[in-house]
């Protein structure tokens, strides 16, 4: 599509709190998504416009205070190929918002840009009360999440994006909404469910299954809600239509959460009884830490922690073992390991967000980005920046912007994330002194040189995981019309978090193309590490930054990736590749186990190494490649592919 346009001059910096003036005057916008599009300025309704118009609306509106290219806005109005006046048609919606908008809405260049305040869009107020009842839920007090989870759902009133086009660019952001909405009312019923008020659940509960039949925990709420009502077979019928159900439309069995719960029922066990709450304990104002570190001066408490993903699906166990840890344990750090594309940061911001409440001084989040470069002081200064220290305070050398860090969180409760963790020696230095502060660490490497810590390893999502995170992107009616297909699917993702992420994301953008086409796609073997590419999501450069960390370590280690992939399925035996490589078999061994702990080989009996089948795609390329010179640098360059449409 060819756009041109002009750029309007926009006035000093805008602020997420201010008020943009129009026509002399102070202007308060609501726009609401979650349902019709409705647009209010300064308290009266105005309408947007045909649908087209509202459409425009709604994509500027979810990207609030960013640029949105023409392109993209063609992708969110049109279903199909937009027609040759779409560029024209564009700048008429946008003229046409501008006369009730004024200056909120930026022209850039071949873009435009909305500004908005967070609490002008019920989108980000609903998300912001969900989290709020989410940290709540979470509590000793999880009945102190209802009020919240409650105004979360008001927010509502209909489908997200009610009225406007389909087949769009924004579909999978309506079902995204439409999903995080689903699960806000179950975390509301489990509150309800905490607080005694199963009975006022019952006629909720079964109208929200009558229209959402597949949601297990809310079946698992329905049965724990007539059991406590004291209607012990309507329990036990709950779950026989339960499985009926599940088994008739997915062809599966329910979960082990629910089978556990129907022979809790069974057995009459104590546990789903309601327990009587406990009487509250009064805690004084202040102890003796809170008193201590009063004023202290440099002190901020950050609130850093990136958003949660809403298609939370597979890691239920390690995310549990990784709160459990970081909130009870001595000392409290946990390493979180895994294959490049295996959920390691979604577990450990998941985790973060469910073990929030547990760490009132903050939470602070960094991103090493998986180079080795980062040196510990560099990561000990962001810390300090983030507590409040500023830049010109901070101590020059390591071990004194360490010192000054343990005496800054002693005793605190503050939780710290580093993700793209290369080296031990990077977060060593962050390692708790005593109780108070939390660490968890995220890394491809075992990190084994750090002592007396926890750690979880992500192994591969086994088939029934990686068919429910498909569910849960792509919807279950899609991969019940082609079981085969979809069995296919998840063999060719190789239990990768990413690859399957990325798969769900295009069935759902696409609701035209059938599982097959997609599998054909992958199945052919030539280029399917380009069909693992949607958006901002690579299988690819996942790749590339794990071997580029090893080959900056470990010369012998890249040169012996790329032998490998010459042929990918091949073992690798230490002596052979030895010859091949010139190098001693001692420097081999080496390289091997490198790349075994950075799970980009696994061991195959004694002495043999093989790669794994995503990884074997990547090294095949590399081996392909007509000279080093196009391979990936140490700095993750990837090689240039042009990606074949979807």
């Amino acid at each position: 599509m060819a756009v041109g346009m002009s750029c309007c001059a926009v006035k000093g910096p805008f602020s997420l709190g201010a008020r943009s003036k129009v026509n002399g005057g102070h202007m308060q916008l609501g726009i609401r998504l979650l349902g019709n599009v409705e647009l209010s300025v300064d308290g009266q309704a105005v309408t947007p416009g045909a649908g087209n118009r509202r459409a425009v609306l709604a994509g500027l509106a979810l990207a609030a205070n960013r640029s949105v290219s023409l392109s993209r806005l063609a992708e969110v109005v049109w279903a199909d190929t937009p027609p040759v006046s779409a560029v024209a048609n564009l700048r008429s919606h946008a003229a046409g918002l501008r006369r009730v908008l004024g200056d909120r809405l930026v022209a850039r260049p071949n873009a435009y840009e909305l500004r908005l305040a967070p609490h002008e869009l019920d989108v980000i107020e609903f998300q912001r009360l969900a989290e709020e009842g989410r940290s709540r839920l979470a509590t000793e007090d999880p009945m102190g999440a209802i009020p919240t989870l409650t105004a979360a759902l008001a927010q509502w009133r209909g489908a997200a994006g009610d009225g406007l086009p389909r087949g769009t660019a924004l579909d999978n952001r309506w079902a995204s909404l439409n999903e995080e909405r689903l699960q806000v009312f179950e975390e509301l019923a489990e509150a309800r469910l905490a607080a005694g008020r199963h009975a006022d659940l019952l006629s909720e509960l079964r109208e929200h299954l009558a229209a959402h039949p597949l949601r297990e925990r809310a079946w698992g709420q329905l049965m724990l809600a007539l059991y406590r009502c004291g209607d012990v077979p309507a329990a036990l019928a709950a779950y026989r239509d339960a499985r009926a159900m599940i088994g008739e439309q997915l062809g599966i069995e329910p979960g082990e959460e629910l089978d556990v719960l129907h022979r809790a029922i069974l057995g009459r066990a104590p546990e789903v009884s309601y327990p009587q709450p406990p009487a509250a304990i009064v805690k004084a104002p202040n102890s003796a830490v809170e008193a201590r570190f009063d004023g202290v001066v440099g002190w901020t408490m950050p609130r850093e922690l990136p958003a949660d993903v809403v298609t939370f699906v597979g890691r239920t166990a390690e995310t549990a073992d990784v709160v459990t840890t970081v909130t009870a344990a001595t000392p409290a750090v946990m390493v979180v390991t895994g294959p490049a594309g295996s959920g390691k940061t979604a577990v450990a911001v998941r985790a973060a967000h469910v073990a929030a409440t547990d760490f009132p001084d903050g939470q602070i989040f960094i991103d090493l980005g998986y180079r080795a470069s980062v040196t510990p002081g560099e990561v000990l200064a962001r810390v300090l920046r983030a507590l409040g220290v500023s830049p010109a305070d901070v101590p020059d050398g390591a071990d004194e912007r360490a010192g000054r860090l343990r005496s800054l969180v002693a005793g605190r409760r503050l939780l710290l994330v580093v993700d793209g963790v290369t080296r031990p020696a990077q977060v060593r230095p962050l390692l708790p002194a005593g109780p108070g502060p939390a660490l968890i660490v995220v890394g491809q490497r075992h990190l084994g040189n750090l002592d007396g810590v926890h750690r979880v390893a992500l192994p591969p999502l086994n088939a029934a995981r990686a068919r429910d995170l498909l569910v849960a992107l792509a919807g279950p009616d899609r991969l019940a019309a082609d079981p085969a297909g979809t069995t296919e699917l998840v063999r060719l993702c190789a239990g990768s978090a990413l690859a399957l992420r990325i798969v769900g994301s295009r069935l759902a953008r696409w609701p035209g193309m059938s599982v097959a086409t997609l599998v054909g796609q992958l199945g052919d073997g030539r280029d399917r590490l380009d069909v693992l590419t949607y958006e901002d999501l690579s299988v690819r450069a996942s790749l590339v930054t794990a071997v580029a960390v090893v080959r900056s370590e470990n010369e012998v280690a890249g040169r012996l990736f790329r032998l490998l992939g010459a042929s990918p399925e091949a073992p690798a035996v230490v002596d052979r590749t030895a010859t091949q490589l010139g190098v001693p078999s001692q420097r081999v061994r080496k390289a091997l186990e490198d790349l075994v702990e950075a799970h980009l080989l696994y061991r195959d009996g004694p002495g043999n190494y093989r790669l794994p089948a995503l990884v074997g795609e990547y090294a095949a390329e590399l081996a392909a490649a007509p000279s080093p010179s196009v391979h990936p640098s140490i700095s993750g360059t990837p090689i240039t592919r042009l990606p074949r449409s979807a």
